[in-house]
């Protein structure tokens, strides 16, 4: 029992680390704390609906239209993260990194005025539409948070530095889940 002692204080340690798991995602993360909830929807996908081809990577890859409401008061701008935690490595993969959208706009691409794009888990900026390499259904989580500043961030910005520069300004949040499945070959 003795030489189990050092190995199970070592555990005990590690799952009460306050960091975030490697896997989780933003919306789940310290920094981003928020009991106030927010609406986000899709005209081209319904919330656990499947996200049609075109928006993929395997389609034209075209940003997918969205829309939000429920906005807090004190909202003045807003930043949105999808990724996929389905995915092998890394996990979750990050699909695409945005900040100061206009809250007003009511959604996507009309809140495209402003925005800034960081970089996805392709290491490059703007939308990294659907690829899985499996067959197997992955989750893509368009999660959206409402922020009472706006962000003055580097373009090389990813999505630890964006949680990181959101913490203290969240004031509402939501998600909408799309899923993707790999098309068959013709």
């Amino acid at each position: 029992m003795r030489h189990w002692l050092p190995l199970l204080s070592l555990v005990a340690v590690a799952c009460s680390s306050q960091a975030p798991a490697a896997g989780s995602l933003a919306i789940d993360r310290p920094e981003t704390k928020t009991d106030q909830l927010l609406i986000v929807s899709s005209p081209a996908f319904a919330h656990g609906g499947p996200i049609p081809a075109r928006y993929s990577a395997y389609g034209a890859n075209e940003m997918p239209p969205l829309a939000w409401s429920a906005l807090p008061s004190g909202t003045r701008s807003l930043a949105l993260l999808v990724e996929d935690p389905d995915a092998q490595a890394p996990q979750p993969f990050v699909h695409w990194v945005v900040w100061n959208l206009v809250p007003a706009a009511g959604g996507l691409p009309q809140a495209f005025a402003a925005v800034a794009q960081g970089k996805n888990g392709a290491g490059r900026a703007g939308w990294s539409g659907p690829h899985p390499p499996d067959t197997r259904p992955h989750h893509y989580h368009f999660e959206l948070f409402a922020l009472d500043t706006r962000l003055d961030l580097p373009a090389d910005t990813d999505r630890d530095r964006l949680a990181a520069a959101m913490s203290g300004h969240v004031v509402g949040k939501g998600q909408l889940v799309g899923v993707f499945v790999k098309p068959k070959a013709r």
